[in-house]
């Protein structure tokens, strides 16, 4: 692989959600990430959080298995793992274990301490605990879970890479390695800066729908149109907002007086009407080319065929598996086109050998059961 993290060598201890795709984007950057799984498999396609990596099956409830993974680990700048805290240093392979330059990436929700740190959970219950999800959905409606993007990739993945790569910069000086605790109610309350700085000023209400960045404002939602299918508005800038009444043919005196929330409840009805006369994709070419902020809400199936999208390559088909491609971009670490995702354990003997395990060794060690 190429790409800015290219000669980065990461292990990967196979789980769910976060610390996978973690995995895949370092992959995608050119990282050598080798997955450690419980058992060998078929190869599947769409399993694009795999793509790029190599892929061992080991049983680390035996010796030889995680003296085997030690080994791998030895030779690695990165460890990531997701499992509640504990559970690595029962297995032998505790950051106390390892090697004292090795950034040990570790990935739960609720932290490595504290009341909740031995209790299960996703990512709805890390957003009720951080006050996120209480503002999300309609007024007068239960919360709406944001998918599982929220915490598990926004709170979760995305802050254990920042914690890895700051961790990887501050061994450029110290020498030394250090455990990188991601916690996702950590990394989803930090996502939150904006809003509890609008909050600390008076400018955000804890009802939902009553601000500007939560459907409270008739400029900032989403609208039906006369075919079922949305647009997305949302020109906050008064001069975008200005383009948006005239493409629109709002009304012009909203122009004056856009911000005056004491307004907004009647105004959203009024433009729901107004986006209701048109279908979603008349409205689409009204707004091409405008600063109106508004834009057609595509279905899955629909945003690889985007024109943008499309110009971008922001999506390719991979063996008959559509998926996003490695983001972002660099002007010279170019990175390679992702390898589909391998068969689990396909890599063993190829890893093992790699660690100077002989094939008799090899051979004894799947006798055993050690290579699973």
């Amino acid at each position: 692989m190429s790409g800015p993290l290219k000669g980065l060598k990461v292990v990967e201890m196979a789980g769910l959600g976060p610390v996978p795709l973690a995995g895949q984007f370092l992959a995608d950057m050119g990282a050598e990430v080798t997955l450690i799984t419980r058992r060998s498999g078929a190869q599947n396609p769409a399993d694009i959080n795999n793509r790029g990596k190599r892929s061992v099956a080991l049983n680390l409830k035996s010796a030889e298995g995680v003296d085997a993974a030690k080994r791998l680990i030895d030779g690695a700048d990165v460890l990531i793992e997701g499992f509640r805290p504990g559970v690595m240093e029962r297995m032998g392979l505790g950051p106390d274990d390892c090697h004292a330059r090795l950034v040990f990436g570790r990935m739960t929700g609720w932290g490595q301490e504290g009341p909740l740190a031995q209790t299960a959970g996703h990512d709805i219950n890390y957003l009720g605990l951080t006050g996120f999800l209480h503002a999300l959905g309609r007024e007068g409606d239960v919360p709406t879970p944001p998918l599982n993007i929220a915490a598990d990739y926004g709170g979760g993945t995305m802050f254990l890479l920042f914690g890895i790569l700051a961790a990887l910069f501050e061994r450029q000086s110290s020498g030394k390695g250090q455990v990188v605790d991601a916690a996702m109610v950590d990394g989803a309350s930090a996502l939150m800066a904006l809003i509890h700085s609008f909050r600390a000023q008076g400018q955000w209400s804890e009802n939902r729908e009553a601000n500007l960045l939560d459907g409270g404002a008739p400029f900032y939602r989403v609208y039906e149109c006369a075919d079922g299918k949305f647009l997305a508005v949302g020109p906050l800038e008064p001069q975008f907002f200005a383009e948006l009444v005239a493409r629109a043919d709002l009304p012009e005196d909203h122009r004056a007086s856009q911000m005056n929330a004491a307004a907004w409840a009647g105004r959203r009805e009024t433009y729901a009407e107004v986006f209701k006369s048109r279908t979603r994709d008349e409205w689409a070419v009204i707004f091409d080319g405008s600063d109106a902020c508004v834009s057609p809400v595509l279905t899955w199936s629909e945003a690889p065929e985007h024109a943008h999208m499309k110009a971008r390559g922001v999506f390719e088909e991979r063996e008959g598996v559509m998926q996003a491609m490695p983001a972002p971009r660099f002007s010279r670490s170019v990175t390679d086109a992702p390898k589909p995702p391998v068969a689990a354990g396909s890599d063993t003997d190829a890893v093992l050998a790699e660690l100077g395990f002989s094939m008799d060794e090899i051979a004894k060690l799947r006798g055993a059961g050690v290579l699973t």
